[in-house]
């Protein structure tokens, strides 16, 4: 990764509230306002900070982002204030029909704001967790969650100059780190490109508009099916550029010349990220520079397969406090931390979202993932139980 500073990091009161959402797109809708207790602007200003672990939260507000995108905004029911590196993730502890559910999501809102926490979900075919937010999660309900993880943020990834490349709700951890970027800094170098299917998928529309307009150095870019409605972008914001299609090198050079001196952040799904890592690679920019969020089934894939492509059925004992578990080679930790009911929380299994991290006190293990842990993390012994086999009788700590 580059070696220039990191983005300052400080925790400052909330600034400005978001520029309100205007009405032109046919997609917003106002927020869904519903009596709750209001929290006193006295209990905000000494509230105490979260910065990781288990929180209770209440949704106060829930509004429409797009036809099939619902944001919730959610307070603490003891008033916090919420710290955490802009583009990471917490990960939702549910119950749905009787069953405990977990499942993680991007806090598309910024640390710069700190009294509340913005969720974004966007409606799938199927989508147990999802829908069932969209659908049942109102506003004055309460839930628990746990976080912040990721290292796909501004913090542990150094930056000069950004590039974020983004497909559907894969816009989530990038609205957070331009938020943070616009709202604690005056220069800093922004170029975005998001790809929607039109301009009625577009998430954060009014928000990002409200941004560019006012950072001189924020280069706006939508890519997108047709250009139809079109319009209704370039009113909130006379500068946006276009690009029609599925992006590729000319598109890009086109939209933001100087793409090859700027880190890049990835998010979308795996066909995006993939496409757009070989374009990259193409056109030989350094990787070095290249960083992407992940969450998907190919992830969940990957792991799998490679947790067994080398079978064994040699038996080990994993010890966790009082807990003996027999587990063979082929089992993952997993494996031998649920069948003993233990609580653990394993958001994507994937090994990708860091919910499951826990931390080896002795023994050997084989790990086909560490995408998010972080350097010192390993070095410390966490690994990832989805994704972590044991070669040898382990001692664990959760």
């Amino acid at each position: 990764m580059s070696s220039t500073p990191a983005v300052g990091f400080s925790f400052s009161q909330a600034l400005s509230a978001q520029a309100a959402k205007s009405p032109t797109l046919v997609s917003e809708a106002p927020p869904k306002v519903e009596p709750v207790a209001q929290t006193t602007p006295e209990a905000l200003l000494a509230a105490d900070s979260w910065q990781r672990g288990e929180v209770q939260l209440r949704c106060v507000e829930k509004w429409n982002e797009t036809h099939n995108v619902v944001s919730f905004r959610f307070q603490g029911l003891t008033p916090v204030k919420f710290h955490f590196k802009p583009g990471q993730f917490i990960t939702f502890k549910l119950d749905i029909n009787g069953e405990k559910v977990y499942r993680s999501y991007t806090i598309s809102s910024s640390p710069s704001r700190p009294f509340s926490l913005v969720v974004t979900v966007k409606r799938i075919a199927d989508g147990l967790v999802s829908n069932y937010l969209a659908d049942t999660l109102d506003v004055g309900d309460e839930v628990t969650v746990t976080g912040p993880d990721g290292v796909f943020n501004l913090v542990d990834i150094a930056a000069d100059k950004y590039l974020f490349l983004s497909a559907g709700c894969g816009v989530t951890p990038m609205h957070s780190m331009s938020r943070w970027l616009c709202d604690t800094t005056t220069d800093s170098d922004i170029a975005f490109v998001h790809s929607a299917k039109g301009v009625n998928d577009i998430m954060f529309a009014a928000s990002m508009a409200s941004m560019a307009s006012r950072s001189p150095k924020f280069n706006l870019n939508y890519m997108l099916k047709s250009d139809d409605n079109s319009q209704i972008l370039t009113d909130k914001h006379e500068a946006t550029g276009f690009g029609i299609g599925r992006l590729n090198l000319d598109i890009l050079v086109k939209l933001v010349p100087d793409y090859q001196q700027r880190t890049v952040f990835v998010c979308g799904p795996e066909s995006y990220m993939s496409d757009v890592k070989l374009l990259l690679e193409a056109a030989e920019f350094d990787m070095s520079q290249f960083n992407q969020e992940s969450f998907g089934e190919s992830c969940a894939m990957g792991v799998k397969a490679a947790m067994e492509s080398n079978p064994s059925t040699e038996q080990f004992m994993l010890s966790i406090g009082d807990k003996q578990i027999s587990l063979n080679g082929d089992q993952t930790l997993l494996d031998g931390i649920e069948s003993e009911k233990l609580p653990i929380n394993a958001a994507c299994r994937s090994g990708v979202c860091g919910a499951c991290k826990c931390q080896v006190l002795s023994g050997t293990t084989e790990s086909s993932s560490k995408m998010a842990l972080t350097t010192d993390e390993i070095a410390a012994g966490f690994v990832l139980a989805c994704s972590t086999k044991i070669t040898s009788n382990v001692r664990l700590q959760m």
